[in-house]
């Protein structure tokens, strides 16, 4: 039964009528080349790093957002986005298996709500569109575009974008082309304002949208401030709105995609990976041509 719903699932990412939303746990397996220590992605581990390995108090540990908060009050905004610059766009990390997947099949739209580089570098060999989120800016939408030719990026208006490329959304920023991050509680306040009154998406996007479905895939239902993004970034789906691949999910979890008419699967995002035959052999034939 649930082979089939993979099978179903894989289809639809291959055709595009399914469409592929990134958290945290895709990023599972890679680690600093230097240190061999695992990329903070999750709120906790993003918190840690922040606070040079050291946890802050209990009700700050809640999420990330509210941790950086803290510290932005303290020692001002820049604070936060050279944190987040240093540790994504200056530390080398190694690949994360999941992205190596996204490279082989690359979908024509993907959400990502990591702020780390690796979903862009499954796609360095082809052009495609960037749309990166932005907050507290003075500035009529919360976000910008870029247009990669398959060797640099360059921002566009929306009414420039070729409609044809691949679209790689990351509504939480990254630190290239040029460093943008939602991350504090202030930005996210500003973000999702403007992401319900329609000013955080580009119209081409809310046209491209309308009656997909979303896999969700790496991440937990747990906590508001992500579970608001995700409604409104998935706003205008068909119905069912898609799967959601979560481990032990728990009551509260499984309540908030039931509202979502999201159907939950106790499984794994490796689980739909290794439910992909086509991509196993060619990873297997890869593997087969290495060595002496």
């Amino acid at each position: 039964m649930v082979d089939n719903v993979f099978n179903e699932i894989i289809d639809g990412i291959n055709s595009g009528q399914v469409i592929p939303y990134l958290g945290p746990g895709v990023l599972q397996g890679a680690t600093n080349k230097a240190t061999g220590e695992a990329i903070p992605a999750d709120s906790d581990s993003l918190i840690y790093a922040m606070n040079d390995g050291k946890p802050m108090a209990p009700k700050l540990m809640y999420e990330f957002p509210r941790a950086a908060m803290n510290l932005e009050l303290k020692r001002g905004r820049s604070f936060i986005n050279k944190f987040l610059s240093k540790l994504y766009g200056e530390n080398q990390w190694s690949r994360a298996p999941f992205h190596d997947y996204i490279a082989k099949i690359k979908p024509h739209y993907v959400i990502d709500i990591n702020r780390d580089t690796q979903l862009q570098e499954s796609y360095r060999d082809i052009p495609h569109t960037l749309i990166v989120g932005v907050s507290r800016i003075a500035y009529d939408y919360r976000f910008k575009i870029y247009q990669y030719d398959g060797c640099s990026y360059g921002e566009v208006e929306q009414e420039q974008v070729d409609p044809n490329r691949p679209i790689l959304f990351k509504p939480m920023g990254t630190p290239f082309p040029e460093p943008n991050f939602i991350a504090s509680d202030a930005d996210y306040v500003d973000y999702i304002t403007e992401l319900m009154g329609g000013f955080a998406i580009p119209s081409f996007l809310k046209e491209y949208r309308k009656d997909k479905q979303y896999v969700f895939l790496g991440m937990r239902m747990k906590r508001d401030t992500e579970r608001m993004v995700l409604s409104d970034i998935t706003f205008g789906a068909s119905t069912p709105r898609g799967w959601a691949l979560i481990p032990e999910p728990t009551a509260k979890e499984q309540r908030f995609c039931e509202k979502q008419n999201i159907t939950v699967i106790d499984a794994d995002w490796s689980d739909l990976f290794r439910s992909d035959s086509q991509i196993l052999q060619e990873s297997e034939s890869e593997l087969a041509t290495v060595g002496c």
